[in-house]
C-alpha cells in the first residue's frame, strides 16, 4: 500500500487521494487542486533546507520565514485565482567526473514551495501505478535496492547479457506536450495541470542571458524527478512490461533508477532485438540514447579459462560490475566504485581541503567527516572495501597536505598531524552486507 511506504504522515485530503488512486489504477482523479491548501504549502515550506540556494529574486528561506504566514497566504490566493507565475530559474553549473559541467536550475523559494506541494500530490497519484522496476525518487526505495535487484537477476543466471544504457540530456529532452498528455491520463483537473504547466514553461537566466526553452524540465527542480518518473513510466517501464517481455524467449529484467537503467537478458537474441528497437521507441518521445555509452555486454558466469565467452564489465549507479573469484575460488559478482567516480571524489576532497585550509581545524574536521561519511554510506558495500579505504587514506593525506600550507612559520609535521588525528579521527567505512542479504 502507498500509505505504508511514504514514511511520513499525510494530510487527510492527501490520504483520500492516495486511497482513491490505490483502489482504481485506471481512475482519472478530479478535484485535486484543493489539496494544495495553505497547510500543504506551509508543510512544503518547512521541508525546505535552511541553506536552500536562492533564486533570481535573492530571497532566502530565512527571509521568507520572517513573514511566512502572510507570504503563504498570498501564494495560496494567487494560485486559487490563477495569478501565480513561476519566476525564471537561475542556471548554475556543477563539475562532472568526465570534466564537463552539469547544468542545474535554481528556483526561487516560493516556486520551490509550489513544486514540493505538487510533488506530494503527484506521488499520491502515481505511487500505486509505478512499477517495481523503478527505484529512483520514490518513497521507501533507494539506489541500493536497485543494485540488489540487478544483482539478484545476474547471480541467478538471468543476465547472460546486460544492456547498459545512457539517455543523452534526459531532463532537457522531455517533450512537454507529451508529458502533459501522460498526466491527463491520470489527472482530470485543469487547475492542477495548469500549475504543473507553469512550473514547466519557465525562462532561464544564465549569467546575463535569458532564454525560454520549449522542451525539458530543469535539473535541480524539486518537481523534475517526479515528472521524469512519469515520463519514463510511460516511455520505458509500461512498454517493456506489456509489449516487450511477452515477445521474448527468455527471462529479462529491467531495473531503473530515475533516468539510469540497465536490462539483463538470459537470451542473446532477445537482447539484440531490444537494443535494435529501443532507440526507435525513445525517438518517438524526443529522447536519444548515447551510442557511445549504450551497449550490450556479455555477462554470463565464467566457465573457466579465457576466450570469447568470458564476461565483460559494465557500469550502473556509480559502480563497475564484473565477475571475480572469491577467497575460496568460487565465482561471484563484484561491484566496485567506478574509476571516474573515484577520481572525482578524490579531486573534490582535495579541492575542499584547499579551499577551507585557513578555516578552524575543528570546522575542517566536521566538513571532511561529513563528506567521507556520505561517500561511505553509499559505496561501502561488500567487495568494495579496497576502494573506500583507499579514499579514506587519500583524504587523510590530502588533509595533511593542505594543513601544511596554512602557514610558512609553523608547518604541520606528520607527527603533529598524527596527534591531531587521534583527537579528531576521520570516520572508518563500515562495510554493508547489502547486495547478498537482499539478493537471497
Amino acid at each position: 500500500m502507498y500509505g505504508a511506504t511514504t514514511l511520513k504522515p499525510m494530510s487527510p485530503k492527501l490520504a483520500k487521494v492516495a486511497e482513491l488512486a490505490r483502489k482504481d489504477p485506471q481512475l482519472r482523479l478530479r478535484a485535486l487542486a484543493h489539496v494544495i491548501d495553505e497547510a500543504a504549502l506551509a508543510h512544503a515550506f518547512h521541508r525546505l533546507r535552511k541553506d536552500a540556494a536562492v533564486g533570481v529574486d535573492g530571497i532566502t528561506k530565512e527571509r521568507y520565514d520572517e513573514n511566512a504566514a502572510e507570504n503563504i497566504r498570498s501564494l495560496h490566493e494567487r494560485m486559487k485565482t490563477q495569478r501565480y507565475r513561476h519566476q525564471p530559474i537561475r542556471r548554475v553549473y556543477i563539475p562532472k567526473a568526465n570534466g564537463k559541467k552539469r547544468p542545474l536550475g535554481i528556483s526561487c523559494i516560493e516556486d520551490k514551495i509550489v513544486q514540493s506541494a505538487l510533488t506530494e500530490v503527484l506521488t499520491a497519484i502515481y505511487e500505486p501505478v509505478f512499477m517495481d522496476c523503478s527505484y529512483g525518487f520514490r518513497p521507501g526505495r533507494n539506489a541500493h535496492e536497485a543494485i540488489a535487484a540487478l544483482y539478484t537477476a545476474a547471480s541467478s543466471g538471468g543476465a547472460a547479457w546486460v544492456l547498459e544504457a545512457d539517455i543523452e540530456a534526459f531532463f532537457d529532452s522531455i517533450q512537454r506536450d507529451l508529458l502533459m498528455d501522460m498526466l491527463r491520463e491520470r489527472i482530470d483537473d485543469d487547475s492542477l495541470l495548469r500549475i504543473v504547466g507553469k512550473c514547466l514553461h519557465v525562462g532561464v537566466i544564465d549569467g546575463d542571458e535569458y532564454s525560454d526553452p520549449d522542451s525539458g524540465t530543469a535539473q535541480g527542480s524539486v518537481l523534475s524527478p517526479m515528472l521524469g518518473n512519469v515520463y519514463l513510466h510511460h516511455v520505458l517501464d509500461e512498454w517493456f512490461k506489456r509489449e516487450v517481455q511477452p515477445r521474448l524467449h527468455g527471462k529479462a529484467t529491467l531495473v531503473r533508477y530515475a533516468d539510469d537503467f540497465a536490462i539483463s537478458f538470459a537470451n542473446r537474441e532477445d537482447a539484440e532485438r531490444v537494443l535494435q528497437v529501443l532507440p526507435r521507441r525513445f525517438e518517438r518521445y524526443g529522447l536519444r540514447l548515447n551510442p557511445d555509452k549504450t551497449r550490450l555486454v556479455p555477462f554470463r558466469r565464467p566457465r573457466g579459462g579465457t576466450g570469447s565467452d568470458d564476461p565483460g564489465t559494465f557500469t550502473f549507479l556509480g559502480f563497475t560490475w564484473f565477475w571475480a573469484r572469491g577467497k575460496k575460488g568460487q565465482w561471484g559478482i563484484r561491484v566496485v566504485t567506478r574509476e571516474g567516480r573515484m577520481r572525482s571524489a578524490i579531486a573534490a576532497i582535495s579541492e575542499w581541503c584547499r579551499r577551507y585550509r585557513h578555516h578552524p581545524v575543528r570546522e575542517q574536521h566536521i566538513g571532511l567527516k561529513r563528506r567521507l561519511q556520505g561517500h561511505f554510506n553509499y559505496f561501502a558495500v561488500d567487495g568494495n572495501s579496497e576502494r573506500v579505504w583507499t579514499l579514506r587514506y587519500r583524504a587523510t593525506r590530502l588533509w595533511h597536505k593542505w594543513l601544511t600550507r596554512r602557514s610558512q612559520r609553523s608547518r604541520m609535521t606528520w607527527t603533529r598531524f598524527q596527534v591531531l588525528l587521534e583527537a579528531m579521527p576521520l570516520p572508518k567505512p563500515r562495510m554493508k552486507n547489502l547486495l547478498w542479504s537482499k539478493a537471497t
